[in-house]
């Protein structure tokens, strides 16, 4: 089964944080020397906090909707401004409702094969 495209009505707005993820085993030794290595091949994971400001009560319903709907564990594809397409899962997002409303996100890169 083929992953969604997140295709938001609107961009995201400016400010999207990225913090890489890294994963890595390391060996404590006595003399309080370590030695590390990467935990995997895909050790080092992108995550992004990503918001979209400005919003009509329709283009937030449909973002807040998506979210939910890949239930933080299914994955889907999306860019992010660096034009690189990668695929994600979303488990923290929240909406604003007011005047205007507001949706931000927390993007995992995920590393599941396509099917």
């Amino acid at each position: 089964m083929p992953f969604d495209t997140f295709t938001p009505p609107v961009p995201q707005s400016p400010g999207t944080k990225m913090s890489p993820e890294i994963k890595t085993l390391e060996a404590p030794f006595g003399d309080g020397y370590t030695q590390g290595s990467p935990d995997g091949v895909q050790s080092v994971r992108e995550v992004a906090t990503l918001n979209w400001a400005v919003l009509l009560e329709e283009q937030a319903d449909e973002i807040y909707s998506f979210f939910k709907a890949h239930k933080g564990t299914i994955p889907f594809y999306y860019a992010l401004r660096d034009g690189v397409v990668r695929k994600w899962t979303c488990k923290q997002f929240d909406r604003l409702w007011d005047t205007p409303n507001t949706v931000t996100a927390t993007f995992r890169e995920s590393f599941i094969a396509d099917t």
